[in-house]
């Protein structure tokens, strides 16, 4: 049985999906921008801000859903721009301890949604 995951802590879906769906354990999130969702606006000043305001959106499904980063098994971000990765990367580096980071892959896209220059997605698993 599937479990729908909301929180306001994130911004809102803007088409027909869900934040993030529950199957037993394992939660599969959808791709989250840089929408604060305190205001509804894009954060785009520098790619570090953005993949910032990323990662905390995501921090909130995942917070929703009682797990945090340490349960994320695998996450996938789509980038607009292969010139930023380092920049990304030192930003998504911050919320996981290297030792123990999920399996990933970035990939350069032609266009993301709003016009955003990073979406990240992500699947955890929860132990009992």
């Amino acid at each position: 049985m599937k479990k729908i995951i909301f929180t306001d802590k994130a911004p809102a879906p803007i088409g027909p999906y869900s934040q993030a769906v529950l199957v037993e354990n394992t939660l599969y999130t959808s791709g989250q921008i840089a929408i604060n969702p305190a205001n509804g606006e894009l954060v785009l000043h520098d790619i570090e801000a953005e993949t910032q305001q990323v990662m905390e959106n995501m921090k909130a499904v995942l917070n929703a859903a009682e797990m945090n980063f340490e349960h994320v098994i695998k996450a996938t971000i789509f980038i607009s721009d292969m010139n930023n990765f380092s920049k990304i990367n030192g930003v998504y580096a911050q919320y996981f301890n290297e030792n123990e980071a999920p399996a990933r892959e970035t990939v350069e896209v032609a266009c993301l949604p709003k016009n955003v220059n990073v979406e990240i997605s992500m699947i955890a698993v929860k132990t009992y």
